[in-house]
């Protein structure tokens, strides 16, 4: 069965092309939750998670991009609810920082959504590039192929990126603890 084939069944909601879309992709989802958490109880249900995303949400699949970007943003999405959803719990709990650490540790205190927004502070093609490589998991060779320029350009920018985002962290880090810096 094609890629096209196998779409098709899904958005016919076929138990078999669900079936055969998810052992095919399984590794791939996996290996993206795997760089978020080692639990194997919460790997199971983010994974299974992505994959009702993936069946609710094909309807939708417009088949401009890779078929396989848009399951790793759909699956990144359903990790995405699954953290923000877990720490709806842990939002009230307070942890005392030993006074020596404090202004290290202070970036410590940002949500999972103003690291997003953090992120989204980066020039256009900086952003993309650091979003394909450290949260989809894209390598360098396939975002150079997607976006139209060299893996060496992908890794400029994934450098420019981390730059970038340590200092504009390093700068909302002094400004929680209320220094100027």
């Amino acid at each position: 069965m094609t890629e096209i084939e196998l779409i098709k069944g899904c958005q016919n909601n076929e138990r078999k092309a669900q079936e055969m879309l998810y052992r095919k992709y399984f590794g791939i989802v996996k290996s993206i939750c795997l760089r978020y958490t080692q639990d194997e109880d919460k790997l199971i249900s983010i994974i299974n998670d992505s994959f009702l995303k993936v069946f609710k949400g094909i309807s939708n699949y417009q088949a401009t991009g890779s078929f396989e970007g848009w399951l790793r943003r759909t699956s990144f999405n359903a990790l995405s609810d699954y953290f923000r959803k877990d720490n709806r719990y842990t939002k009230h709990t307070s942890f005392d920082i030993p006074e020596q650490s404090q202004n290290s540790e202070a970036i410590v205190d940002l949500y999972y959504a103003d690291l997003l927004d953090v992120v989204d502070m980066l020039p256009e093609t900086t952003k993309v590039v650091f979003k394909k490589y450290a949260i989809e998991g894209y390598t360098h060779k396939e975002i150079g192929e997607c976006m139209g320029f060299s893996d060496g350009t992908s890794k400029w920018h994934l450098f420019e990126a981390r730059k970038k985002l340590k200092n504009i962290l390093k700068s909302r880090g002094s400004k929680i603890m209320g220094y100027v810096g």
